[in-house]
């Protein structure tokens, strides 16, 4: 496939049916079907998620993001209208000030004050494009338990059943406090199987990456080389950076859950030429064609079409490879994005 056809949005457009989209959570999240694809030449396995022990070998690393999604999705009134408006919290930018999306945003002016309650209220105080809106929040004592009575969680648009259990939409080792959106591939791990992982001597390591609209967002120009990425948080420690560099050295593999952990570890190695202890900013877009320098293998959900997570799995592994595996699981009924099943993208001459 020429360069041209990698820059075409269309190249990573599919057709989905609709019953295929998970609207809840499975009851036992490990319970969840697996898709072992090889990334280089195409072989497929179909495989239930609390398997993949069985392709993981020791010495390897596993790479998990442990930020934590808040019930950042609030609804309040305008002050002076009562007008009904939805804010949803992307960033954290200090003193009480966020980046979020409002709708309807024709309704918001600078100044515009939305109440939520009788003791948390916000003003907005810039105006961005596509719903952007930069607030600040105006409340007594901690945010979260303000966030915990009265927020929603904040899940994608195309799922239109109600969460019972806002824990769900949480991985079971979720630390951080600071996202929009889950890192979809960690839904899928239950402690149990994380412990089993351990104790087949598999080093389990945490990086953290504040989902915002940078992962989701989509992508609306033809050429995708133009589209703007929006930056995400990212930190990695020392102690994390320096295992990496030794898993490196050692020929271990680097096994990422999720491409937000894939994008944290992209990121430092192609900014530093190693792993480096950092808490940054990451706005990086990987498309085909692409050479990985951080990760040997890939554990990731199915993507919606036209996403700039279809172009990066397409990037690790190949476009062609990654339709026919989408194509597959849609004939076998594996069930798609936040609440769906899981692709382990990898060389299975590599597994022992």
């Amino acid at each position: 496939m020429d360069d041209m056809d990698y820059k075409n949005i269309e190249t990573y457009n599919y057709e989905l049916d609709e019953s295929l989209i998970a609207q809840t959570p499975l009851k036992d999240r490990d319970h969840s079907k697996l898709l072992v694809v090889d990334k280089n030449n195409g072989k497929m396995i179909d495989e239930k998620f609390y398997n993949i022990i069985n392709y993981l070998n020791k010495g390897d690393i596993l790479v998990l993001n442990n930020t934590k999604v808040m019930p950042s999705r609030i609804y309040g009134y305008k002050e002076d209208t009562n007008a009904k408006i939805e804010v949803l919290l992307l960033k954290d930018l200090g003193n009480d000030i966020w980046e979020c999306l409002v709708r309807p945003q024709k309704r918001v002016h600078i100044g515009t004050i939305i109440k939520f309650n009788d003791s948390f209220r916000c003003e907005a105080i810039e105006i961005l494009d596509n719903g952007i809106t930069h607030i600040k929040l105006i409340y007594e004592g901690v945010l979260l338990e303000h966030l915990d009575k009265i927020g929603a969680m904040p899940l994608p648009p195309y799922i239109h059943e109600k969460l019972d259990d806002k824990d769900r939409y949480n991985t079971v080792y979720a630390l951080k406090y600071g996202s929009a959106a889950a890192p979809t591939a960690g839904l899928h791990w239950t402690k149990e199987l994380l412990d089993k992982v351990k104790e087949k001597g598999i080093e389990v390591l945490y990086v953290t990456l504040n989902v915002g609209l940078g992962t989701f967002r989509p992508v609306s120009e033809n050429d995708i080389t133009k589209h703007d990425m929006h930056k995400e948080l990212y930190e990695i420690s020392e102690e994390v950076a320096n295992k990496l560099n030794d898993a490196k050295k050692n020929n271990n593999r680097i096994i990422c859950v999720g491409t937000t952990s894939l994008r944290s570890l992209e990121a430092n190695i192609q900014k530093y030429g190693e792993f480096k202890s950092t808490i940054e900013e990451t706005g990086i877009f990987i498309y085909p064609p692409y050479t990985f320098k951080s990760a040997d293998a890939l554990i990731t959900n199915f993507h919606l079409p036209k996403s700039t997570l279809v172009m990066l799995v397409s990037a690790f592994s190949d476009i062609d490879i990654i339709k026919k595996a989408y194509k597959h699981a849609q004939e076998e009924k594996y069930k798609f994005f936040s609440f769906g099943d899981a692709m382990f993208l990898t060389d299975l001459k590599e597994e022992k």
